[in-house]
């Protein structure tokens, strides 16, 4: 029974892109949707949620791990390494090692450790550049997974996150239909009944050639340009950011 949840990682648990003003930093996402489908079941439940935007691997095992442990947590989701992913020559290798030893301590608490493969980024341009490192990625995680006894929700199968509609529009983080997906296929994967309906988002629009050129257009303009700004300036998106949930508290259901 899953009495403590502590979620860590980057934006992605965070929950940037799925915008709420009513949640701290004013995000919800896919971690704060499982605590709430947990609590539902049983209010005793307690969630933190550790995850800070623009995170890289190495700092959140150096920030977020040890104080996860001290929380004796009984389910930790990880999620580390999309950043990373996204530098110019990432040391995909070095990076599964350090990964590979943090999922080792969060396992030999005796927590329930669930992690993520990467998203398939076939359907969109700059995205596809990425796959074979984020294949080799994914297969780093499952290894480790299978080592240390950890469920994977694997997010390269999950054909829909491929659908535009499914993210924000930076098309780097998901939007409420990518979250609330990947918040019940957390949920499917623990074994735990919940009510998160799947996200049925029909047929896409059809869009002209012209279209599709003015949307890439404006999309450079106002996610691509000031993320490369950042890059030259060495700023992260998370630098003023702390996280949502320092600390496990009780969780209040929202539909």
């Amino acid at each position: 029974m899953i009495q403590r949840f502590v979620a860590l990682g980057d934006s992605f648990t965070e929950g940037v892109g799925d915008d709420d003003p009513a949640y701290p930093n004013g995000v919800r996402g896919w971690a704060d949707r499982v605590a709430e489908a947990l609590a539902a079941a049983d209010p005793s439940v307690t969630y933190a949620n550790l995850a800070v935007r623009g995170r890289l691997l190495d700092r959140i095992v150096a920030e977020q791990i040890d104080p996860a442990l001290t929380m004796r947590p009984d389910l930790v989701t990880l999620y580390a390494g999309g950043n990373d992913l996204m530098r110019p020559r990432p040391d995909i290798d070095r990076l599964a090692e350090t990964y590979d030893v943090a999922v080792g301590k969060l396992a030999a608490s005796g927590a329930t450790v669930v992690l993520f493969t990467g998203v398939d980024g076939i359907e969109d341009p700059v995205f596809r550049k990425m796959r074979g490192r984020t294949a080799v990625y994914n297969e780093h995680v499952r290894l480790i997974a299978a080592r240390h006894g950890a469920l994977v929700v694997d997010m390269w199968a999950m054909r829909a996150l491929r659908d535009r509609r499914m993210w924000s529009a930076d098309r780097i983080h998901l939007g409420p239909d990518g979250h609330t997906t990947v918040a019940k296929a957390v949920l499917d994967t623990l074994g735990v009944p919940h009510r998160v309906p799947p996200v049925e988002l029909g047929p896409p629009p059809a869009t002209t050639a012209a279209q599709r050129r003015a949307e890439n257009l404006h999309w450079a303009r106002t996610h691509v340009v000031p993320w490369i700004g950042r890059r030259l300036r060495g700023t992260s998106s998370g630098d003023a950011v702390t996280a949502k949930r320092p600390e496990p508290a009780p969780v209040v259901s929202r539909p």
